[in-house]
């Protein structure tokens, strides 16, 4: 199967910031913990909210420590959140409604620009049951000062001011190499818990805007980087590669690894979100499926589109739900299961 042919890019456009300088004001407790998931267009709607700071040199703080809202019941959640009766909003509401017959609630995340990789991570950890062979191989820590030493990619690298490490090290290609240990470390412990409810209880734990998770998503960051230098070599030597690399490499701002890392992904987590057509980067970075509702597909041959769609019968595959294409939640709690109290 092939890729969609058309990827929607919407350059210059910022997914809502939940992090905040030192000095910005605090906002009110009555719905701050709402706020750090809502989309962008119900923030800059809603009067007394400012915007999160735009500058990565600013120094960032996480607002809040829950990554993940509590689940809610995903019909009640549509209804809520889509009131109106605009064409958009019986939209939704009926994207809502045929997800509702596999998923009974729904989680949202912290609406950060990691989000499409905190979701997809949240997911592969908690419903992993064996660590893949390629992360338990030596060559996967050896990444960071490989992609150094042959194309000098590494020193290039953005970390988020939140994530500062513990030992004071400022070498990114071993800080980089830490956060692969802890990446792979961690899925190790998921895939030994005994079952799926130790699995989410471990997620809960680490999932809570500090440095272990935000060395993860890195860690994440690093496999796509990887990933993309070797479909591009294999592209230059005339290989066959995935449809999505030709759109990829074929971005005024991304013809090569290198422009790749520095005007898209050194930028994600910081100021910019993924972008649909680095959504299939992820999913063979991870090797696994990563199926997506987009609600504000409902209706179209794309209301469920997979990234990447050419490994759906061999590769793992994790569930997503979004309304826009920018910003992603979880669906959890098949519809069978009963929605546990909270």
């Amino acid at each position: 199967a092939e890729a969609p042919t058309e990827i929607e890019e919407k350059p210059g456009r910022e997914e809502p910031s939940c992090v905040k300088a030192d000095d910005e004001a605090i906002v009110e407790e009555d719905d701050s913990e709402e706020d750090l998931y809502r989309g962008e267009e119900e923030l800059s709607a809603s009067p007394g909210r400012h915007p999160g700071p735009t500058s990565e040199a600013e120094i960032l703080k996480v607002q809040d420590s829950c990554s993940l809202s509590p689940a809610v019941d995903i019909l009640s959640y549509s209804e809520r959140e889509w009131k109106g009766n605009t064409a958009k909003s019986a939209l939704i509401r009926k994207g809502y409604k045929e997800m509702s017959a596999k998923f009974g609630s729904v989680r949202r995340v912290r609406g950060d620009n990691y989000c499409a990789l905190r979701a997809t991570l949240f997911q592969v950890l908690s419903q992993s049951s064996q660590v893949p062979q390629w992360l338990q191989e030596d060559a996967v820590l050896l990444l960071p000062k490989q992609l150094e030493t042959q194309e000098g990619l590494i020193s290039q690298w953005r970390f988020p001011g939140q994530s500062v490490p513990r030992d004071g090290t400022e070498n990114p290609t071993e800080r980089l190499k830490g956060y692969m240990e802890l990446l792979r470390n961690t899925w190790r412990a998921a895939a030994d818990c005994p079952g799926a409810a130790e699995r989410q209880k471990l997620c809960e734990r680490l999932f809570q805007g500090e440095e272990e998770e935000l060395g993860m998503l890195e860690a994440l960051k690093l496999l796509m980087l990887g990933r993309a230098s070797e479909l591009h070599g294999r592209m230059q030597a005339g290989e066959d590669v995935p449809l999505f690399c030709w759109l990829l490499f074929a971005r005024d701002s991304s013809g090569c690894p290198r422009s790749f890392l520095s005007n898209h992904l050194r930028h994600v987590g910081l100021s910019a979100g993924l972008e649909q057509v680095e959504m299939f980067l992820l999913g063979y970075a991870l090797q696994h499926t990563i199926q997506v509702y987009r609600l504000y597909k409902a209706n179209t041959e794309e209301f469920v589109t997979f990234y990447p769609d050419d490994h759906r019968d061999d590769w793992p595959s994790v569930s997503l739900v979004t309304e826009d294409d920018r910003h992603y939640n979880v669906p959890a709690a098949e519809a069978s299961e009963e929605l546990p109290s909270s």
